[in-house]
């Protein structure tokens, strides 16, 4: 005997005064967008992992992120633009560097969607470490 899938009802039995209040409480599809894009944006394990090692470093120049995180520099500047473009993270020129860092925004995401995460077990205090 095959089992019912459980994902759908077997018949229309919509409530619907309660769906339309429920739907009423719902953003506009336009606000919804950007949030997704951002959710997007630490999507890939790879560029979660950058916005990782900036929640944890602070400001660091591309060259820092890539040996970070164990990817090419070309890779993690296209990773970057991806989340700049998410306005999860932030870049500002000093001289020949660029220098990123995590935006108000990208660390309130990044903070939700990774608190269940173990965090290392070798742990530096990097309170007032200048770095650049």
């Amino acid at each position: 005997m095959a089992l019912e899938p459980l994902d759908s009802c077997d018949l229309l039995c919509m409530d619907l005064p309660y769906a339309e209040r429920v739907r009423a409480t719902l953003p506009a599809v336009g606000d919804i967008e950007p949030v997704a894009d951002a959710a997007r944006a630490f999507g890939d394990p790879t560029r979660l992992t950058i916005a990782l090692a900036l929640n944890a470093g602070g400001q660091m120049c591309g060259c820092d992120i890539a040996w970070i995180v164990g990817q090419s520099q070309k890779l993690v500047s296209h990773h970057l633009r991806k989340l700049k473009a998410a306005d999860a993270v932030t870049s500002n020129r000093d001289g020949k560097l660029v220098m990123y860092s995590l935006t108000d925004r990208g660390t309130r995401l990044l903070t939700t969607l990774t608190e269940a995460l173990p965090t290392a077990s070798a742990t530096a205090d990097l309170t007032g470490v200048d770095h650049g």
